[in-house]
């Protein structure tokens, strides 16, 4: 059964830093392209950043070029997201999603297997 969960999330002061992990079961990650998205309260759920299954094309969000970094380690089946310079607008729930072998985007739609998700809150 194919599983993501992800963990890593907190409360945490504007200008601070965290990472966030992606840890996968029940499929072999180096066939997978994993986008990182996030939904703030009463609004849609936006992508964030995105890596391909090779590991060699990344995307990221206007909103976060510069601060935050996905990565991935397929021994581990494990992505991760370093967000750094945490802003108070970063606050959300943050969701790992898995298409496979697509192409690195930031829409949803593509994308067929969700986690959880982990609450970011950055404070002020």
């Amino acid at each position: 059964q194919l599983q993501l969960v992800e963990s890593g999330g907190g409360l945490v002061h504007s200008g601070t830093s965290l990472r966030l992990s992606c840890a996968t079961s029940g499929f072999p990650l180096n066939r997978y392209t994993i986008g990182w998205f996030r939904q703030a309260p009463g609004k849609e759920r936006e992508g964030v950043s995105c890596i391909s299954s090779s590991g060699g094309s990344t995307n990221y969000a206007d909103s976060v070029k510069g601060r935050f970094t996905i990565s991935r380690d397929n021994a581990k089946n494990t992505v991760y997201l370093q967000m750094n310079s945490l802003r108070p607008e970063d606050t959300a729930v943050y969701y790992c999603a898995a298409r496979l072998f697509g192409l690195c985007v930031l829409s949803t739609a593509p994308y067929n297997y969700w986690g959880q998700g982990t609450q970011v809150t950055v404070s002020s």
